[in-house]
């Protein structure tokens, strides 16, 4: 969620700081701060309420020297946004200077013991007691900065990533984590220090990914020294990151998250790249071939996910049980990991996150791991927390995905979890084989169907602009499309911030249709598949209450046509690829409908990329 930066070399660090925090601002924030240790042995702090901009004008005329510092932007956890308690936070000393990303969950004892001690707060944060807790230590035990730090970490209880630089020392720069992801980045003569690769990339594409519970020493000069909370030194593995500065800017896109829809076609071809051979008509998946016993003798497939991963995992649902004959249940991770579920040794637990940071996923697969069950990740980063504590997996290669709203996550994730059931579906031979080929045949042209959607965006811009009076919107599906609801349902409310709900088309008698009006817009996935008349039907009750309906709908359609105000048509498909198509449309009318109401579709408001706190 809150983005860190650091530096530690040969050139002004200011700089590179600021242009890693404005890399970092697609995770969502509420305040930016940065220390500098300059030549003269003084550490300066600045912090500002408000976007990295703000901290920039509040730095024009300050000493902002200095070759090693570090910047943070924050997501508000403990403590209004205000200039107080944005990051970095000085120990009472002002020796100290940190930045941190997580939450303390026992900083409320540690700040009475503090007290007790004579020691004094300025603001509400966890973050604050964090430092002085390091100070504490460090004066208490005659320690240098990188013992205190270590032995401080065993007093805390949550999840943090951390930076720690000392006054008077401008050699070195801490760091640690636990629970939240952090890199190193090796460059001649310096260090850079990232949340994650975006503010790192333009300068060195050589990482160290720390580890759960590891604790880092970059010194000028020296190699970097890692160590865990056990004292157990680890050996540094030097990671060649795959990101290219392109592919987290613009591009001439208005916003990421346009250009990101418009990336889907040459985000799935590379999701399927390597993995469906277009001569053979077969899906190639190492991580299933290598572990196909396990789902032979899975006794059921448990999915977990947050969010838009969730509802991907819902299709996943639909997939496994019609082409593997495997039943799967379907779990909100934050849920799963508190209501003491049954998990059985020959379970397959399938967590699915952009990020591969999301912490109650995280969670989950730790619980599922205590019991014994295999653990299947599905994930776009390289080198995550999920993608390294899993048994095996599949990355969605989707690329980086800035715009807030996830777009092209969630049809690479579909992908490949499209491609798994089919693999494991052949494998198990659950599958007929002549509709094996039909289904992958069809996947291969996928990506230019979606370009046939994406040409429509200007008709969809127009309908949008139909509706930005609503104040509520209703989305309905059936079958393979009702997770399509729900997730168009999710992307018109994290950026317009307009009230919309996802229902199954046949559950809007149970309560949904008292809200239907001629104020209401009623938006309807309706490709024409095995239910097409039941929700035919479902849209003619709409219409009789005067619904304005939104209708998405399969080329050529006729029966809810007839019905609808406004239809976007979608290529026909194989019924379970129908999601991958039908989302597109409704991604593109919530983009629109959120920037003719001249909201910040890329950074909307309260909410952060990767969600990497309960």
């Amino acid at each position: 969620m809150c983005g860190i930066v650091g530096y530690l070399g040969n050139k002004e660090a200011f700089p590179i700081l600021i242009k890693g925090l404005h890399r970092l601002e697609y995770r969502g924030y509420d305040s930016a701060g940065v220390a500098l240790l300059n030549a003269s042995g003084e550490l300066n702090v600045y912090k500002t309420k408000g976007k990295v901009k703000n901290l920039e004008d509040y730095c024009k005329g300050k000493d902002i020297s200095g070759t090693v510092g570090i910047a943070h932007t924050r997501w508000a956890t403990h403590g209004e946004p205000n200039d107080v308690n944005a990051h970095p936070h000085y120990s009472q000393s002002e020796n100290l200077a940190l930045i941190h990303n997580g939450i303390i969950e026992n900083y409320a004892t540690l700040k009475e013991l503090l007290i007790r001690e004579g020691y004094t707060f300025k603001s509400e944060t966890d973050t604050e007691v964090f430092v002085q807790v390091i100070e504490y230590v460090k004066k208490k035990f005659n320690l240098d900065l990188y013992g205190a730090v270590n032995r401080a970490l065993t007093y805390v209880i949550g999840a943090y990533a951390i930076g720690i630089i000392e006054k008077n020392n401008p050699n070195i720069l801490i760091a640690a984590r636990k629970g939240s992801p952090l890199i190193v980045g090796i460059g001649k003569d310096e260090f850079f220090l990232g949340s994650d690769a975006s503010p790192i990339v333009e300068f060195t594409k050589n990482v160290i990914y720390i580890g759960d519970e590891e604790v880092v020493k970059i010194e000028r000069g020296q190699q970097v020294v890692i160590n865990n909370l056990k004292d157990e030194i680890i050996t540094p593995e030097v990671s060649q990151l795959e990101l290219d500065l392109s592919e987290i800017e613009k591009g001439g896109f208005p916003h990421f998250m346009l250009k990101e829809i418009f990336e889907q076609p040459k985000s799935l071809g590379m999701c399927m790249n390597g993995r469906v051979s277009f001569d053979e008509l077969e899906i190639k998946l190492r991580g299933i071939t290598d572990n196909i016993d396990r789902f032979r003798k899975a006794r059921r497939i448990l999915i977990t996910a947050c969010g838009t991963s969730w509802h991907a995992g819902l299709i996943g649902k639909y997939l496994f049980e019609e082409f593997c004959h495997i039943p799967v249940s379907i779990e909100v991770a934050s849920e799963f990991r508190y209501r003491k579920p049954v998990i059985y040794s020959d379970d397959i637990l399938i967590p699915i996150s952009q990020s591969g940071e999301t912490a109650d996923t995280l969670a989950a697969m730790d619980l599922a791991r205590q019991n014994g069950a295999f653990i299947y990740g599905i994930c776009n980063v390289v080198g995550s927390s999920i993608a390294r504590g899993t048994d095996s997996g599949t990355y969605t290669h989707a690329g980086p995905e800035i715009g807030v709203a996830s777009t092209k996550a969630f049809t690479t994730q579909v992908t490949v979890l499209i491609m798994m059931a089919l693999a494991i579906g052949k494998e198990l031979g659950t599958i007929n084989h002549e509709k094996y080929h039909e289904i992958v045949k069809e996947l291969i042209n996928i990506p230019s169907k979606i370009k046939l959607i994406l040409d429509k965006a200007p008709e969809i811009e127009n309908i949008s602009k139909v509706f930005t009076y609503a104040k509520n919107f209703l989305y309905l599906g059936r079958g393979y499309n009702y997770p399509v609801a729900l997730e168009g349902a999710l992307k018109l409310k994290e950026i317009s911030y307009i009230h919309a709900e996802g229902y199954p088309a046949a559950e809007m008698k149970h309560g949904p249709i008292a809200l239907i009006d001629e104020e209401m817009p009623i938006v309807v996935v309706a490709p024409k598949l095995d239910l097409y008349d039941k929700i035919v039907s479902n849209v003619q009750e709409v219409k009789a209450r005067k619904g304005r309906i939104i209708a998405i709908v399969t080329e050529g359609d006729i029966e809810v046509s007839k019905v609808a105000d406004y239809c976007i048509e979608v290529p026909d498909t194989e019924e379970c690829l129908t999601p991958i198509l039908t989302s597109i449309p409704l991604q593109l009318l919530s983009y629109y409908v959120a920037t003719v109401k001249g909201k910040n579709v890329d950074q909307p408001r309260n909410l952060a990329k990767s969600v990497t706190v309960e």
